[in-house]
């Protein structure tokens, strides 16, 4: 007999984490294993255009990502997933799964989390590049949501905010305060 599903979570670890876009009931710093954020994603609509990319946030494989889990209303559920399609799946670059998170709380637990995946064999997978060739990605990207250091600087922010340390993100943030 299938388990019916009565609680549903969205894991956040770029701008879904200060910016969700969604109602939700609760709100939990979450830690996911396997994957980590990285800035491997050429934005071409948010953050650049195909011409002149921007660079966002994927999760990709190895290692391990804190992030922010909303849990949402079942009433709500379908039309957050809708949302989440169309802000994120624009060009179809991540791949929508349901992964295992771990919510910090007392006493922690685990639950199933709706997030978006890098695709590693999309035309807008980045990979890993050298902190100047991310730099040079995020001063030139501008998308319809805005400027990529923008974005970049709210990441950083918000990790920082969160207690979260990314020596990476730390290293390209104080680049574009100077």
């Amino acid at each position: 007999m299938a388990r019916m599903v009565t609680e549903f979570w969205v894991f956040g670890y770029g701008s879904l984490m200060w910016r969700p876009g969604f109602e939700y009931i609760e709100r939990h710093q979450a830690l996911l294993r396997g994957l980590h954020r990285g800035l491997c994603i050429y934005s071409h609509v948010h953050r650049g255009t195909p011409q002149r990319p921007g660079l966002v946030m994927g999760l990709d494989r190895g290692g391990a990502c804190r992030g922010v889990a909303f849990r949402v209303d079942p009433a709500r559920w379908p039309a957050t997933v809708d949302y989440l399609r169309a802000r994120e799946q624009v060009t179809m670059v991540y791949l929508e799964r349901t992964v295992n998170v771990t919510l910090v709380t007392e006493p922690a637990r685990s639950v199933a989390a709706l997030t978006y995946v890098v695709d590693r064999s999309h035309e807008q997978y980045a990979g890993k590049l050298s902190l100047e060739e991310q730099l040079a990605f995020i001063r030139q990207g501008r998308g319809g949501s805005g400027p990529c250091d923008e974005y970049v600087t709210s990441v950083a922010e918000h990790i920082a905010e969160l207690g979260l340390r990314d020596s990476t993100l730390e290293s390209l943030h104080k680049a574009l305060k100077g």
